[in-house]
């Protein structure tokens, strides 16, 4: 059987290929909402996934915070060391002798001594122009022979009249006024003398002289210049060279000392460390300052300067007292702390006294109590209130 399709019947044959191309773009569509159906999935159970990923890593972080960072904590352990006072004080000298004009001053002639110089006592620093003063001394001493020569003469006078008085050419009365006259003579040269015997004392305290004998600290006088009693102080001497340093101490370093004991000196600008001993306790507390002095003596040398300024400790005893390793002791500009862990397991950090370093460690001589828990390493990364998990550990 033959079918046939006539010629020229376009409408029946468009209609099956709209037909076929109507099933094909349904096909597609299918697909293609069956592909997205899959991809939504695939995106729902990775987002669903991945949030259940996020919450339990920032539940687990928060846990971590809450419980904090782990840090090594230890118990104190007290120890017997030597208690040692450290502070500062000036250089000066023991005995800080002044010297000025004794006499009435001149012109100065010559000086003997400079800054720098051992002097002994009675040594003459300042010679003074005394030209003057030596033609005075020679007018007393030639009143001295006149009133010398009338003594003479009134003596031989009375001589004679007590060997007329009694064949009786003299009477009694003239014999008085002789022995008067004669008196008289003898006081007029005792006061020559004196005056002349004042006159070269005054001429030899003309001449500056060192009152003790010592190593000369500063010298205030020139050749040419003049001097009297009103001018200022010319020398000044450190009696015997001898040196002091002044320290200042609190009320209670003060009772930890006593006269003998032993100090190092290290003076600003120097390496070298010089011993010294208290020789005087402050017998009196400053009452603003709280403060008291102990006088330290030094034995001399000239690289100790009088004036300057060095640090200086002090030997006060042995205590008992915690030792805690170099890096559980911090410093910043409001002194030496550390970090203690609470009962609550937060960091606090506490102010302390710190003692000489050992080589057992830094002693604290106050801020704690006994029973603290404290943080041995990183206590500088700590800060105030933090929470922490301690470990306790043990230091060899």
């Amino acid at each position: 059987m033959n079918y046939e399709t006539p010629i020229g019947d376009d409408s029946a044959s468009t209609a099956v290929v709209d037909e076929y191309e109507s099933e094909n773009k349904q096909k597609k569509i299918y697909i293609i909402a069956a592909i997205l159906l899959l991809l939504t999935g695939a995106a729902v159970y990775y987002f669903y996934n991945r949030s259940q990923e996020t919450a339990a890593a920032e539940k687990a972080a928060a846990g971590e915070k809450a419980k904090g960072q782990t840090v090594s904590v230890i118990g104190i352990s007290n120890q017997t060391v030597a208690r040692t006072i450290t502070t500062s004080g000036t250089i000066g000298a023991r005995r800080d002798t002044s010297v000025g004009v004794v006499g009435e001053g001149g012109r100065v002639l010559r000086v003997f001594a400079d800054a720098g110089d051992w002097v002994k006592k009675g040594q003459i620093l300042v010679s003074i122009d005394r030209s003057v003063q030596n033609q005075q001394a020679a007018a007393l001493q030639a009143q001295i022979g006149v009133a010398q020569a009338d003594l003479q003469l009134a003596e031989n006078e009375l001589g004679r009249a007590l060997q007329l008085v009694d064949r009786g050419f003299i009477s009694k009365a003239d014999v008085d006024r002789k022995t008067a006259t004669r008196n008289a003579a003898r006081a007029r040269v005792n006061v020559a003398r004196a005056q002349l015997n004042e006159t070269r004392a005054r001429n030899a305290r003309l001449d500056i002289v060192a009152p003790v004998g010592g190593y000369v600290l500063e010298r205030q006088v020139e050749p040419g210049q003049t001097v009297s009693s009103s001018s200022d102080m010319l020398f000044r001497i450190a009696k015997d060279g001898e040196l002091e340093l002044k320290a200042l101490l609190s009320e209670n370093d003060l009772s930890l000392i006593s006269t003998g004991v032993e100090a190092i000196i290290t003076p600003v600008g120097e390496s070298r460390q010089f011993t010294g001993r208290i020789w005087q306790v402050s017998p009196i507390i400053d009452a603003q300052s709280r403060q008291g002095i102990a006088r330290i003596s030094i034995p001399f040398d000239r690289a100790l300067r009088p004036g300057g300024f060095a640090s200086v400790e002090i030997a006060a005893g042995a205590t008992t007292a915690p030792i805690l390793p170099d890096s559980a002791v911090l410093n910043d500009n409001k002194g030496s702390y550390i970090f203690i862990i609470d009962k609550d397991n937060k960091a606090v950090r506490r102010s302390v006294k710190t003692g000489k370093v050992t080589s057992n460690g830094v002693p604290i001589l106050e801020g704690l109590k006994g029973n603290e828990r404290i943080v041995v390493y990183a206590g500088s990364f700590l800060s105030q209130g933090e929470t922490v998990t301690p470990k306790l550990v043990k230091i060899d």
